[in-house]
């Protein structure tokens, strides 16, 4: 693991938008409002629900593709 000072880097440059627009999505579909750039006023519950709810989407997704639906 690399020591780097931003942890929130994207591995593919070209998918910071889609992830941006994501995370747009699901805090919508959660009732949380993000700002455009620092979103820092949010509570560690509603960015955890944000990042949670990503991850379970993520993963929805990738055992849907896998099993070929």
């Amino acid at each position: 693991m690399s020591n780097s000072s931003n942890s929130n880097k994207t591995s593919v440059p070209e998918a910071k938008e889609a992830m941006n627009r994501f995370k747009q999505e699901v805090a919508s579909e959660l009732g949380i409002s993000l700002k455009e750039g620092y979103n820092g006023d949010l509570t560690s519950r509603q960015a955890g629900s944000i990042g949670g709810e990503m991850v379970r989407k993520m993963i929805q997704r990738q055992e849907e593709q896998m099993s070929g639906r």
